[in-house]
Parts: C-alpha cells; structure tokens; sequence
C-alpha cells in the first residue's frame, strides 16, 4: 500500500517522505492524505489517488505514522462499510496493508481535488457542523472534474465491482 502525505501532514505525524512512488498495481493500495484546520481543529482527508473517494478523520491524537495508519484504515473501511463497499475493504484494500510505504504526492490534479474537497469539507465541518463521516458522505457525491464530473462514489463503486469480480 502507498500512503502519498503533504508535507503538512508528514511533518505533524513525523514521516516525511522522501520519494515519489508510482501508482500502486492495486489502485485501491494508492491513498494521498492531507492534513487541515476547521476552526482550530484538525482534520485529516484521506482520498484514493484513482478515485478520489475521500474519508475524513479527526487529527488530534495522531502523533506518528502508526497511530495515523490505524486511524486512517479504521476510517476508510467505516466510510466504505457504508457505502455497501465492504467486500472491496476486505478483498483489495485490507491485503495490500501488509507493507505499507510513504511516499510524496502524486499529481497534481489529485493534490487540486482534495484541496476542492477541503474547500467543501470546510463548510461541512464548520458551519454546516457535519460530523467527519456525514462530511466524507457529502464530499464523495461531489462530482469532480478530475474524474470527467463524475463523483468518487460512482467511480470507486464501479472500480470495487471491476476488481472484486476479477477475484
């Protein structure tokens, strides 16, 4: 699995990479975080690179890169249990934790992405006082232009089907 951080956030959970890896194989193993305040308080948006589906986590308490590993994962598979997604967690995503590598960003277009989603979240979180799973909710029905104005859900659904079947 591939954890691409900003370097925010590899800065506050003491990780900060130093290369750029290429896409993982398994496009659900490929995650970019980033690390932002609300009105004082910080959050952690965890979007997959391919789809851009995004979970959004409480930052506090996450003082190193396993306790943010752990929050992170616990975090996707609520968000994607949800969504009916479970199967897909359990088959692609919880496999590919076994070794697990930081690395820089990506691309661009996924690092404009989550700052569109961080945009959204801000209002979510802060004055429409959305928890952090209602605000992953409302931010993966955005359609995106990344990702042809689809939004994340539709197309990490349809990936998830593709690649579970593949199995």
């Amino acid at each position: 699995m591939i954890v691409r951080l900003t370097q925010k956030l590899g800065k506050k959970i003491d990780a900060s990479p130093k290369k750029s890896y290429p896409l993982d194989d398994n496009p659900l193993a490929d995650w970019s975080a980033h690390l932002f305040t609300v009105s004082r308080t910080q959050f952690i948006l965890v979007t997959n690179t391919a789809t851009l589906y995004s979970a959004v986590l409480y930052g506090r308490g996450i003082p190193d890169g396993g306790r943010f590993l752990d929050a992170m994962l616990s975090t996707i598979r609520e968000v994607l249990d949800d969504d009916g997604l479970s199967i897909a967690y359990q088959k692609l995503i919880a496999p590919a934790t076994a070794t697990v590598y930081f690395s820089k960003a990506f691309s661009r277009s996924v690092t404009g992405s989550m700052n569109d989603h961080i945009m959204g979240a801000k209002i979510y979180l802060g004055e429409a006082d959305l928890s952090p799973h209602e605000t992953s909710f409302k931010l993966n029905c955005t359609p995106l232009s990344a990702i042809d104005y689809e939004n994340p859900r539709k197309v990490m659904q349809a990936l998830c089907a593709d690649r579970v079947n593949e199995r």
